[in-house]
């Protein structure tokens, strides 16, 4: 699913226009973002948690020549599923295996 078809189905189920559900999404996409980049969390329950974790410096290996690469210490943005999101998932795709 791509952006565009996501406001479409939020417009839809919450009954408003296009342009307002793209505000909503927008803002939604916009705080979540500037709350992780400040180092903070945001947990929406049922769904997720959106944290910034560190990632270590580590080796890596160049893919064609095999030389050893040093890669720099970094934060990054980390998604955990909620549990009510895990088992919609898991029930949904037992229902298509049938």
């Amino acid at each position: 699913m791509f952006k565009s078809e996501l406001i479409d189905q939020i417009a839809a189920q919450a009954e408003i226009s296009k342009a307002t559900a793209a505000k909503a999404l927008n803002a939604m996409i916009d705080s979540v973002v500037a709350t992780v980049a400040k180092g903070d969390t945001v947990v929406l329950p049922g769904f997720g948690t959106f944290k910034s974790t560190k990632r270590a410096a580590r080796t890596g290996r160049h893919p064609q020549t095999g030389e050893a690469l040093k890669i720099a210490a970094s934060t990054v943005p980390k998604f955990t599923a909620g549990t009510i999101f895990k088992k919609e998932v898991a029930t949904t795709k037992k229902k298509k295996k049938k």
